[in-house]
């Protein structure tokens, strides 16, 4: 079925992550996505209360970035930073893991670091996203980070952070949908800049688009669903 333009921008994670982001551009961000309807504000853990502020009267939630953008932290320090994300008004979390130890294959590392993030966001009522930032990543990896998902079940595997070399591919989301079980759903992010390569991502199995061009997917669906 077709989605109302209201339905559509709801699929949408509004992103502003770049360091020099002011209070003022955060401000921004934050009425557009009130404006249009999207789902959340996707911004830096230190920057969560602020946006919480400014969207709280609305139905718009602040998506926290963990770990980000290299996940290289310790689990215990995102578990600390998940926390106090959360405790400043993130309604959803999204960590990225670490790549190095999926690069050599420790494994239990990942899952362990996978289950306590998401045991902590549960804890809370809060959705998790894990980022695998697939650009660093064999299709063996990233199969293998699917399995790891389906024991844990965090509430989205998402496809990258948007620092990487390379940002989304329809391939990696097709492969996460097709490894992923049913219930985790799939966030497609970086590089998804119009509407074609958004519904793209989308016919490829994506449920959450992270990006900055919002507003101008937005209002191109909009025109394009007016039209039809």
């Amino acid at each position: 079925m077709k989605m109302t333009p209201k339905q559509f921008n709801k699929i949408f994670d509004h992103t502003l992550l770049k360091p020099p982001a002011t209070t003022q551009d955060l401000k921004v961000i934050c009425e557009l996505a009130m404006q249009y309807g999207f789902k959340t504000v996707a911004i830096n853990a230190g920057t969560t209360a602020v946006c919480y502020e400014m969207v709280k009267e609305s139905d718009v939630l602040v998506d926290s970035a963990v770990g980000f953008p290299l996940g290289i932290t310790s689990i215990p320090v995102k578990v600390f930073e998940t926390e106090d994300c959360i405790k400043n008004g993130a309604g959803e979390i999204d960590y990225v893991i670490n790549v190095g130890k999926a690069k050599e294959g420790e494994w239990d590392y990942i899952k362990e670091e996978m289950e306590v993030i998401v045991s902590t966001c549960h804890k809370y009522g809060i959705p998790c996203k894990v980022i695998f930032e697939n650009c660093y990543l064999t299709d063996e990896e990233k199969i293998k980070l699917c399995e790891i998902a389906n024991e844990v079940k965090p509430d989205y595997i998402k496809t990258s952070t948007g620092f990487g070399p390379t940002s989304a591919t329809v391939e990696d989301v097709r492969l996460m949908r097709r490894y992923a079980i049913p219930e985790i759903k799939v966030k497609a992010a970086g590089g998804v800049r119009d509407l074609a390569t958004c519904l793209a991502m989308l016919e490829a199995g994506a449920d959450r688009i992270g990006c900055s061009a919002s507003v101008a997917i937005a209002d191109a669906y909009a025109a394009q669903y007016k039209e039809d």
